[in-house]
């Protein structure tokens, strides 16, 4: 609840800085003052309460799960960002709904990462009037493009989701993206909600403190897995790669609801044989049918990595869970192969 100085004259009359008082301010000067009855200062409490609570938390909109997550270790204690897409909601070809055009529409900041992922957004954004942060643009970014590093062993393999050359949009997936989304954020809190200007400052601080801590847990975790073969469906995860020594052996593309010919699973099979006791990740809650197909009589090991954090909770420490799990799952895998 936000503090209300009252000033009052000799005729008893409140001001507010020389002003007509609000509603709240109101309610501020009739509870404090002497007549004013037990009984009635027992009635009036709640409404001072919510009159106090009435600047309310400015409403953060987000995309996708992994941007809330940053928004929830800026906001922590001030206010709680929604998020747009539901739990298993593909990023890539998601159907709004009326409910969400009107979402969007209504909150002060959203937040989508761009075009390159979010291919159903541009449509409905004339509609706003509130900022809209694409975060691709933001400077200082570390970005990069599907193709890169690719001579080293993934033979130009690409899924039919990403063309070699364009922007690889997953690019939460880095530490050092998170801390400049989370920069912007907290500069855009700053400015909505001046009165918690100072927390939110705070918070994003601690943030870049966690941020450090993470990345040296993150290399710990990873270090002795590198270089063992693992394959994917999904080409998401590059930006995590290239930060932390690891490397894909190749990319499995397959459909989720339709299973592929003949010709293609023999493909994918004879390149696990050639690479030998090796993890298969799918991406949750999508594993393509295939795969017990392409694991029978090889050593092979299926697992799962979610670069969107579907089922975490949006806290303060979400996005260092998201991470955490990545590199837990993608190195417990490996390490029993």
């Amino acid at each position: 609840m936000h503090a209300v100085t009252v000033i009052v004259g000799q005729a008893g009359q409140g001001r507010f800085h020389g002003r007509r008082r609000s509603a709240g301010e109101t309610l501020f000067y009739n509870f404090r003052k002497p007549r004013c009855p037990s009984v009635f200062r027992f009635l009036l409490l709640p409404l001072l309460l919510l009159a106090g609570s009435a600047h309310a938390d400015v409403r953060l909109l987000t995309s996708i799960k992994p941007l809330q997550l940053i928004a929830a270790a800026v906001q922590d204690g001030v206010g709680a960002p929604d998020v747009l897409l539901p739990p298993g909601a593909s990023p890539h070809n998601y159907a709004l709904r009326p409910s969400d055009v009107r979402k969007l529409r209504e909150v002060e900041l959203f937040y989508w990462i761009g075009p390159d992922l979010e291919t159903f957004i541009p449509r409905v954004l004339q509609g706003r009037s509130g900022p809209t942060v694409t975060v691709q643009t933001l400077p200082g970014l570390h970005l990069r493009h599907f193709g890169e590093g690719e001579a080293h062993g993934d033979d130009g393999e690409h899924d039919h989701e990403h063309r070699p050359g364009t922007l690889d949009a997953h690019l939460w997936l880095l530490p050092d993206n998170a801390r400049v989304i989370a920069a912007r954020m907290a500069a855009d809190l700053s400015a909505a909600d001046p009165d918690n200007a100072s927390r939110y400052q705070a918070n994003l601080q601690a943030f870049e403190r966690r941020l450090g801590a993470l990345d040296q847990r993150l290399r710990q975790r990873v270090a002795g897995v590198a270089g063992k073969p693992y394959f994917v469906f999904h080409e998401g995860f590059d930006y995590f790669e290239a930060a932390y020594g690891l490397r894909h052996s190749g990319v499995f593309s397959a459909a989720t609801e339709v299973q592929p010919g003949a010709r293609h699973v023999a493909e994918m099979r004879e390149k696990l044989q050639q690479a030998g006791p090796a993890c298969v990740f799918s991406e949750p809650p999508w594993r393509p049918k295939l795969t017990e197909t392409l694991a029978e009589g090889l050593p092979v090991k299926m697992a799962e990595l979610d670069a969107l954090g579907a089922t975490l909770n949006a806290d303060a420490n979400g996005y260092e869970r998201l991470l955490d799990d990545l590199a837990n799952n993608l190195a417990g895998c490996l390490e029993g192969l």
